[in-house]
């Protein structure tokens, strides 16, 4: 499975089975957040086997029942570590997506303290969300869309890239599937993207970025700086 397969056919799961996860899966796992830590300047680290997390009232508020594996989503503060977690982390969604297991993210309706207390958090770093994780006892459906012009600006026709590119990054998922995220194509394939707001959108940023690339090709085009 490609990753364009893998965010075409991954939902968010809330439900999980009483299975653990793989040993191979874990190795590729824990490889690729190894790449995202050392890329991004980050400290993303996966647990499992910790049902704790999601036993407490808020993650039962949040329909959340069976998860004992989980990504946690940690790097040193500054204005770019949402973003850059949104991005590395989509990357470990679809990756997880295509090793057979699902996923869903998770801001508020964990207990942040279970996590924190499982995982190395150094100082002047901050955990910001985390990734469910396993076999889902299903495998979610599908969110709605706004229409595609209504998330895009173009300067004169756009190339077939572009659009690929945006029928990726309205598969992204976002906060509260507020969409909240405005993709402009400007001269020389220059693209950039800015939020509208709403409940961690930096976040979205960098989820929105990750499918864009993968359904435009880098090749194609730079970001703004």
């Amino acid at each position: 499975m490609t990753l364009f397969e893998a965010l075409q056919q991954r939902h968010s799961v809330r439900s999980y089975r009483d299975l653990p996860l793989q040993e191979e899966s874990i190795r590729v796992l824990q490889e690729e957040i190894q790449a995202c830590n050392q890329k991004g300047g980050l400290h993303i680290q996966l647990v499992t086997q910790e049902p704790k997390a999601f036993n407490g009232f808020m993650a039962h508020y949040g329909k959340f029942s069976g998860v004992q594996n989980y990504i946690a989503l940690i790097g040193p503060k500054g204005e770019d570590l949402e973003e850059k977690l949104g991005y590395y982390g989509e990357r470990l969604v679809l990756l997880a997506q295509t090793l057979g297991l699902n996923t869903c993210w998770v801001a508020m309706t964990v207990s942040k303290g279970t996590v924190k207390n499982r995982c190395e958090i150094q100082a002047g770093e901050k955990l910001v969300c985390v990734l469910a994780l396993g076999y889902g006892a299903a495998q979610g459906i599908a969110h709605k869309s706004k229409p595609m012009e209504t998330l895009c600006r173009t300067e004169g026709p756009a190339p077939d890239w572009f659009f690929k590119g945006m029928e990726a990054a309205m598969l992204a998922p976002t906060a509260m599937n507020q969409q909240k995220f405005l993709i402009s194509l400007g001269e020389n394939n220059v693209v950039s993207i800015k939020s509208l707001g709403g409940f961690y959108s930096k976040v979205d940023l960098g989820i929105v970025k990750c499918h864009f690339e993968i359904g435009a090709g880098t090749q194609h085009f730079r970001w703004e700086n």
